[in-house]
């Protein structure tokens, strides 16, 4: 999700007249990527606790039930992608904004002239320009899927999520410094790491075949 969520912020900076209002959304968007999970896990607490975090509050205040967003099954997944997306997409978005500067500027002008709206502008020129960079960033991303974070799961989840929140990397933990089980946790580090190597190479492969761009 962090992908399409970093494009849409780098086009919005990137389209956006105010210097002023730019700036502080790029400072805004990027503060999180610095911050650790401990961090952001403490201000998940705040914003979500069923007792007294500030959705909650809201919830209460319009005479709805808390939620336990946390240690709920339905709602714990969606909070790890949106946690993830509010995190990364600022960072992301730094690569985005760096292709976006190198659009020949007279294709705008262009488009200006025809009459293009600013939409038609996005669709058709910003995007099919930074497509490369686009694919190259996806790609880097396939062969790391697998992880899904570790730092993020670890501090986020609990017992009650389990089902829906464990990773490779958790069980890894778990079973290895655990329960001492290291041989069992190195083979499946071993075979995430083939996965994962299967997983970009089949991927720039299609991508090189049918949209005449790779990473190598």
């Amino acid at each position: 999700m962090s992908v399409p969520v970093a494009i849409l912020l780098a086009v919005t900076i990137y389209e956006c007249l105010h210097p002023i209002l730019r700036k502080i959304v790029q400072t805004l968007a990027y503060l999180p990527h610095f911050l650790s999970w401990v961090i952001m896990y403490g201000i998940l607490l705040v914003l979500l606790a069923p007792g007294d975090g500030i959705v909650n509050d809201v919830i209460k205040f319009f005479g709805g039930q808390p939620i336990a967003f946390l240690t709920d099954t339905n709602t714990f997944p969606w909070i790890v992608i949106v946690s993830d997306a509010w995190k990364e997409m600022g960072w992301s978005a730094i690569i985005f904004i760096a292709a976006l500067m190198a659009v020949d500027p007279s294709l705008y002008e262009a488009a200006m002239v025809e009459g293009v709206t600013a939409l038609q502008r996005v669709w058709y020129i910003t995007l099919p320009s930074i497509r490369p960079v686009i694919v190259m960033v996806v790609l880097l991303r396939l062969g790391t899927i697998l992880d899904a974070g570790f730092n993020q799961m670890f501090m986020l989840y609990s017992i009650p999520v389990y089902s829906v929140a464990d990773i490779i990397d958790t069980w890894v933990y778990r079973q290895g410094l655990l329960e001492f089980q290291f041989g069992l946790a190195t083979a499946v580090g071993i075979f995430k790491g083939v996965i994962g190597l299967i997983t970009i190479s089949l991927s720039n492969w299609l991508v090189k075949r049918f949209a005449d761009s790779s990473l190598f």
